[in-house]
């Protein structure tokens, strides 16, 4: 923090000033540290690290292994498998709390013991400057190398974005962050069909909520991962997609044969999904999803009032009583790509699909590399957008397999891959090379159909 007002008439110089203390930030700092002996300011809107998850209800976990998350340098959880709930017999998801707790962790106890880093909270920075939000001061923030911005992934969560729709007079809509303050509504409208969505039914289940109390609003059904298949080591089958996808005659048939195989999962089997954004579910999970049953398919909502819901493609009845959870706020916002190494500035994206930490970190790797020039280093850093659609998954599952093949042929990117905690991979090798050629065949046959 600045600590004078001396200190910000000086201004502050750094080699890297990081724009961000979100699980990005976060992780590509942990590896400028492990790495190099560059200064870091981090810089930081909120009160403290940990991004989004500051603003996130409190019944929030990972949806993805703890093991996978957050910093090289430090495990998240301690190998724990789940006895009982919906994640039973399968690696532990940190809670919301455990991820804010272990991120300041992180900060108090390594970074800034480092001696090498500044963290600058309750700050914004633009164009060189740095602006502090309780008093107003300002002051110059220098990079020598490079300005990184963590935040230009946008993730954002319903208590700080405003719902997609028109909310008229008298109509009840409130974030899932408030569902815990209401008592005895006339019913629960769950509007969106996203992580945050299932979430929230699955808390109102929790609460001995009736299922038909709960109407769904779910303009897309979605294909969905299944969490069994993305468990550490042995446990992560994921690279069993290739000889599916090698062997698919089109892309239906690819994704069904998926999930005949257990990778994919989707809630209504009798509807073709036409989303694919790398939400992840159990078995036990999908089949409580599946008791609500009064699912509104009628495309996005586009106003809510004390009597209606009007949608894309006609309106239902509500009530003034009746709670609508608004879960519509993206939080994989599909981004328009730019390179990742760009002159005096680094954009951190996803280089690994769906997998943000994992590629903050690498990139950090990568940027801490003296040998390489910025085209090498782009080469290596090949961003992979989120994916939206079906079609996005057979895109970026090409684009991951170029990007493997990348790695691979550079020593130092291999033993970085062999030893970081957050590869699900682990220290194996990529896939064989004939059936990652067979795999990239068919997606691009898929791709110019």
């Amino acid at each position: 923090m600045v600590t004078s007002s001396s200190e910000a008439d000086r201004g502050v110089v750094a080699d890297y000033v990081v724009v961000g203390a979100g699980a990005m930030g976060m992780a590509f700092v942990d590896e400028i540290l492990s790495h190099s002996d560059a200064m870091v300011a981090l810089v930081e809107r909120r009160n403290r690290p940990g991004g989004h998850w500051n603003d996130a209800y409190a019944h929030v976990r990972l949806h993805q292994p703890s093991f996978f998350y957050g910093l090289n340098s430090a495990q998240l959880g301690s190998d724990h498998i789940d006895e009982v709930g919906p994640n039973q017999g399968l690696s532990e998801l940190a809670s919301g709390a455990e991820v804010l707790a272990y991120y300041d962790h992180a900060m108090q106890r390594r970074f800034l013991p480092s001696g090498r880093v500044q963290f600058f909270a309750n700050t914004e920075y633009r164009d060189g400057m740095a602006i502090v939000g309780p008093s107003g001061e300002t002051f110059e923030l220098t990079a020598r190398v490079a300005v990184v911005d963590a935040s230009y992934m946008k993730v954002t969560v319903p208590s700080t974005t405003p719902p997609r729709y028109e909310v008229g007079d008298g109509a009840t809509v409130i974030a899932p962050n408030a569902l815990a303050s209401c008592v005895n509504p006339d019913g629960y409208v769950i509007v969106g069909a996203g992580k945050t969505a299932f979430d929230a039914i699955m808390w109102l289940l929790d609460q001995q909520v009736a299922p038909d109390s709960i109407r769904w609003v779910v303009p897309r059904d979605s294909w969905l991962i299944n969490r069994a298949v993305t468990q550490p080591d042995a446990g992560f089958k994921i690279g069993d997609q290739l000889q599916i996808i090698a062997e698919a005659d089109s892309v239906e048939s690819m994704w069904l044969d998926l999930e005949s195989a257990g990778q994919m999962l989707r809630i209504n089997p009798d509807r073709m999904p036409d989303m694919y954004r790398c939400a992840t579910v159990t078995e036990i999970e999908l089949e409580q999803l599946r008791r609500v049953t009064n699912v509104i398919r009628m495309g996005r909502v586009r106003r809510i009032t004390q009597s209606s819901i009007d949608l894309d493609d006609g309106s239902v009845e509500t009530t003034p009583g009746t709670l609508h959870v608004d879960c519509t706020a993206d939080g994989l916002e599909r981004r328009p790509v730019v390179p990742v190494f760009d002159g005096r500035r680094i954009t951190l994206q996803t280089v690994r699909a769906c997998q943000q930490v994992f590629s903050a970190a690498l990139i950090g790797y990568i940027a801490s590399r003296t040998d390489l020039n910025e085209a090498a280093k782009n080469e290596l850093a090949g961003v992979i957008p989120h994916p939206d659609t079906p079609m996005d998954f057979v895109s970026s599952s090409m684009a991951h397999i170029h990007n493997v093949g990348r790695w691979s042929r550079d020593a130092g990117v291999t033993r970085w891959m062999a030893e970081a905690r957050l590869n699900p991979m682990g220290g194996g090798g990529g896939p064989d090379l004939g059936l990652a050629i067979a795999a990239v065949a068919k997606l691009e046959a898929f791709l110019a159909e």
